[in-house]
């Protein structure tokens, strides 16, 4: 049934909905004599601190070249891929993070900024670029030494040296300390011995392992004089210049994907492959002749760690590209929904434009809040990753938080990703099921996303943990008297949230209009209050489950952790959700233009209120929310989309999307002209008086 509160009786004066019935949601804000967002202040907002950057790479993806062309063959989609990285080089857009004295601009959120914006073109460029200099350039210059950097940086960046980064393997991906490759020192040649000691430790899935890569980056277990000192990385050469693979390396193609099939992963394995002592990348870990190790981090764990936090612009830009996915299938089935139309009201009038119907707004327009949040909180990672990687800010703590950040946000970028990119696959119906209207293809492409640089439940476990190291910090050295209060707060908090009196207080507060009360009682301030106090509940209850670990055995310990594993991650979800909701509201009190500010509440609102619709549950569970509240929360979320339905547009537009990103014909107008067609078909047939009377008029006679 149609809302009261947003669909009028009276008859429309829209020449777009006729009277009789139709729904007459206003399709534009003019329409509804709303406040409008400024369109390009929005773009400037949402494109962030690294705007231009931005714009000059959507403009160099203007050009045909690197558009990705549907239904080509794994070869062929491969050979156009390592092409459009020539392109790339040709452009300069391989050196932006570089030192300048190898042509660069040393500028890391620059770098990031514009490799994002690759996934308008094709994905599989995108990914294959982020390969060669973000994981494979990028190991030998953060992990190598300046001899390292002499002898082949110039040879990355101009892609004369295509290279894998071979980390993962195909018994160990996340768990990377336990990978099985094997780098013995031979301190009589002062060479490395590499090699694959079973088939498990075969490195997989690495992109220019197949065909295009001369050399990989191979992390492997560090043996010298007898000891493993754990995994370090190294320069191994795999083919010449010929493409002849060098002797004992070992190539399989992975063959046909899910998706990226422009990229020709692979798997490596060496047999007792010798490389120089040279070779090793030594920045946190040096073996000298005599096969003597040393290192200035002295701790093996927090050796490892900084090697592999050194690498983790990876998540980094794997936030960004899926938030930049998301935000074009949302373009399209958008765009498609204020065009399309299906339906009549039952009355004999027109059809009904997809957007007017409750339901479209309801799938679609929370997940357009959401995809704004992620804008918002990937710019702050972003600051935050270039200002660790410039040296401004380079600290153990700031990388702690980097690498907390990271692993906090892109899970949920890339799960938002597949879940967006195929509601919006469906609203668009049998058209979004076209190869050429991208969506299909765009999910298939980042479906990985969720595994790449770690699964995402296991980066969370990472976040999870962090909490409750910081939860853990309070009690530290904490005298009596302090963790009485605190158990004080925490029982005031179990009894005003749980059984008593929080829930009557509700109860009475919302005995009249429930939809005015939450509308009321669920602003910016309680929003904040509802979704932190949800993070420092569910750690504070993870952190009281596990206190007793202390005194249990190593076994003992493990299995309670795991019964518990599952709650540690949720919590850290919740992090994170808080996180981009913190961001988004940030980015709102940034907005000096009243319409703007007005519009982007609304929005940042709709986002809020989707967040604790989706975990309802345990607000009720935990008494944060009563019966007659927590239903309202649904109805508020209708009048908040039916409210900025007539924004959806002008909110899409400011994505700043040119049709050469697009290129979906159902979000080309396309649409509107079919529409257009047919309805004036309509009208000059009524007019003729030619037209056919329908069977029901013969019966009413």
């Amino acid at each position: 049934m149609a809302d009261a509160a947003v669909r009028t009786k009276k008859p429309a004066t829209s020449k777009r909905t006729p009277a009789g019935g139709a729904p007459t949601a206003p399709h534009t804000a003019a329409e509804a004599s709303e406040p409008r967002i400024d369109i390009s202040a929005v773009t400037d907002l949402l494109l962030g601190t690294w705007g231009d950057t931005r714009r000059e790479a959507r403009e160099m993806i203007k050009d045909p070249a690197f558009w990705r062309v549907e239904g080509q063959s794994v070869a062929e989609h491969r050979e156009r891929v390592l092409t459009q990285l020539h392109l790339l080089v040709e452009h300069g857009g391989s050196q932006r993070a570089m030192p300048e004295r190898y042509g660069g601009k040393n500028d890391n959120g620059a770098n990031l900024a514009g490799f994002q914006e690759l996934v308008l073109a094709d994905p599989s460029l995108q990914i294959k670029s982020g390969v060669q200099w973000g994981l494979f350039g990028s190991a030998v210059f953060q992990l190598g030494t300046e001899k390292h950097h002499e002898e082949w940086l110039a040879g990355i960046l101009d892609l004369s040296i295509p290279g894998a980064f071979a980390m993962t393997e195909t018994g160990h991906g996340s768990d990377v300390a336990a990978i099985g490759t094997t780098a013995t020192y031979d301190a009589d040649t002062e060479e490395f011995v590499i090699h694959t000691p079973f088939r498990g430790a075969y490195k997989d899935y690495l992109g220019n392992a197949a065909l295009h890569g001369k050399a990989a980056t191979v992390f492997a277990q560090l043996i010298t004089g007898g000891v493993n000192y754990g995994v370090h990385c190294f320069f191994v050469p795999i083919r010449d210049d010929e493409g002849n693979m060098m002797p004992g390396i070992i190539s399989e193609d992975d063959g046909v994907k899910g998706g990226l099939n422009g990229i020709d992963n692979g798997r490596l394995a060496f047999d007792h492959v010798r490389v120089p002592r040279f070779n090793m990348l030594d920045r946190y870990g040096q073996v000298a002749a005599d096969g003597s190790y040393t290192s200035d981090i002295p701790s093996p764990g927090r050796r490892f760690f900084t090697m592999l936090g050194a690498l983790v612009q990876g998540r980094v830009s794997l936030d960004g590209a899926a938030t930049t996915g998301t935000a074009l299938a949302l373009h399209i089935a958008l765009t498609y929904a204020n065009q399309r139309r299906q339906f009549d009201s039952g009355a004999g009038t027109e059809e009904v434009v997809l957007l007017d119907y409750g339901k479209h707004q309801r799938r679609l327009l929370p997940l357009l809040a959401q995809n704004y949040a992620q804008f918002f909180s990937h710019d702050e990672l972003l600051r935050k990753f270039d200002g660790v990687f410039s040296g401004r800010t380079d600290t153990s703590d700031e990388r702690e938080d980097l690498e907390t950040l990271a692993a906090a946000l892109k899970p949920l970028s890339t799960w938002n990703a597949l879940n967006t990119i195929q509601e919006a696959r469906e609203a668009c119906g049998g058209s979004g099921f076209l190869a050429e209207n991208r969506l299909v293809g765009l999910h298939h492409d980042l479906d990985v996303f969720a595994t790449f640089e770690g699964d995402n439940n296991v980066l969370l476990q990472l976040v999870g943990k962090r909490l409750l190291s910081d939860y853990a910090k309070q009690f530290k050295g904490a005298d009596a008297a302090k963790l009485a209060r605190f158990a004080a707060r925490q029982t005031a908090g179990k009894l005003f949230h749980g059984a008593g009196l929080r829930q009557l207080g509700q109860a009475v507060a919302d005995f009249g209009s429930t939809a005015r009360s939450v509308e009321l009682g669920l602003r910016e301030d309680q929003q904040h209050e509802l979704l932190a106090g949800r993070v420092q509940r569910m750690v504070a209850d993870v952190a009281s489950a596990l206190r007793p670990a202390s005194k249990l055995s190593p076994a003992e310990a493990a299995a309670l952790f795991n019964s518990h594993q599952a709650e540690l991650i949720e919590a850290a979800r919740a992090h994170a959700e808080l996180l981009q909701w913190e961001a988004f509201t940030d980015g709102v009190n940034r907005v000096s233009d009243e319409g703007t500010t007005q519009v982007l509440t609304w929005l940042r609102d709709l986002f809020g209120m989707h967040l604790i619709e989706k975990h309802l549950a345990w607000y009720l569970i935990n008494g944060r929310l009563s019966t007659q509240r927590a239903a309202s929360v649904s109805r508020y979320i209708d009048r908040l989309s039916a409210r900025l339905r007539p924004h959806a547009q002008d909110l899409v537009d400011a994505y700043g999307f040119a049709p050469e990103h697009v290129r979906a014909p159902i979000a080309s107008g396309a649409e509107r002209a079919r529409q257009d067609e047919a309805r004036e078909y309509y009208r000059a047939l009524a007019a003729s008086g030619n037209a056919p009377v329908s069977e029901k008029s013969l019966k009413k006679k």
